[in-house]
């Protein structure tokens, strides 16, 4: 049984297309995430899930069963909202009661799952507070809490972090990991703009754009094999470099000659084809290492340095200026504004874009 599928579906407002042709199945206890630029159609394709907005086209189906025209309260789901919507003027146990309370619950199981949920949580201490009294993070939980108690086939989460501090952030973030792990047979959809969350939290990644889906996959397998130029700038702090290079013929045979005049060979079967035309090399920032001039796969002067003790980021003043590089080298690195340095990659970690953006390596 698939905890929820999306078939074909789209949105528009008016004549105005937002989401062109969902297809997505999500597994029953899956934990996926929905990231993506502001705007690409994550947060109103959970709404649609949820039933807050109208389906314009296709079906969507919750354990089997078509929810299209289903009311959001029977859908069996419950939501985690950006904000804490928590009722101001009752208790911590009162918010998390509501729910239940309104569908006529008896008072001994209202109590049992609200106590379960605060042991999950450790908010049993606060339980007789009123939100006012409770840190940002606190609150977060209480919400979280509100949905648990209503034992739901399918949890959606709408950047419930966005609102918290950094520290916040990832005490939260380790908290919904374990209530991942704890509620193991429930269907988990988290839709955030935040790479760092998606990569630690996910069992599969949906990466959106403008409407539509750009790759479905593990992080690790977006991180190491994005589909396409989009991916493969999105996923990653600090974002992948690319830059151009032409495919060239020598001596026989195929390889790659970036603008500033380095050559290298790549076997990519692909390349044959592509003989004289422009593509696009990208190399992670963490993938890049310090060589010597001779053997560099591109080299630059370095703009400004960044410190930061475990590691040292080199910001390049690389002559393509819509593209800056940027140099992720571990521990501390004597390089200064001005210094000209040189860079090399592992054959294996250089990945390389045909014209319209699409990866040659995985095709």
């Amino acid at each position: 049984m698939t905890g929820v599928t999306l078939k074909n579906i789209k949105k528009s407002y008016g004549k105005t297309d937002v989401l062109f042709g969902i297809d997505l199945q999500i597994e029953l206890g899956e934990f996926v995430v929905f990231v993506g630029p502001s705007g690409c159609g994550k947060s109103t394709l959970l709404r649609m899930i949820a039933g807050l907005e109208d389906i314009t086209d296709g079906e969507l189906y919750i354990e089997d069963v078509l929810v299209n025209d289903i009311p959001s309260a029977m859908r069996g789901i419950a939501m985690v909202f950006q904000t804490y919507a928590l009722y101001p003027h009752m208790t911590v146990y009162d918010n998390m009661a509501f729910a239940m309370r309104i569908a006529k619950e008896n008072k001994a199981k209202i109590d049992e799952r609200v106590n379960a949920a605060a042991d999950m949580l450790q908010l049993k201490p606060y339980l007789d507070r009123l939100p006012k009294a409770l840190s940002g993070g606190q609150r977060q939980r209480v919400a979280i809490g509100r949905a648990i108690v209503r034992n739901p086939k399918v949890f959606l989460f709408d950047e419930p972090l966005s609102n918290l501090d950094a520290a916040l952030r990832v005490q939260t973030r380790i908290e919904i990991a374990n209530l991942k792990e704890t509620l193991k047979d429930t269907t988990m959809i988290y839709v955030t703009h935040d790479q760092v969350e998606a990569m630690t939290l996910a069992d599969r990644i949906v990466v959106l754009a403008a409407g539509k889906i750009e790759q479905v996959g593990t992080p690790l397998e977006l991180y190491t094999k994005p589909a396409n130029l989009f991916v493969a700038k999105f996923i990653g702090s600090p974002a992948m470099n690319i830059f151009k290079a032409d495919v060239v013929k020598t001596g026989g045979n195929t390889c790659i000659k970036t603008k500033n005049g380095h050559q290298f060979d790549i076997p990519v079967k692909s390349l044959a084809g592509l003989n004289n035309q422009e593509i696009s090399v990208g190399v992670r920032p963490e993938d890049f290492y310090l060589s010597d001039q001779e053997s560099c796969l591109l080299s630059g002067e370095v703009a400004f340095v960044e410190s930061l003790g475990e590691v040292t980021l080199l910001h390049l003043a690389y002559h393509e200026k819509e593209n800056p590089v940027v140099v992720k080298i571990p521990g501390i690195v004597n390089k200064h504004k001005g210094d000209i340095v040189y860079l090399q990659a592992e054959q294996d970690k250089v990945h390389l874009f045909d014209p319209q953006g699409i990866s040659l390596l995985y095709l």
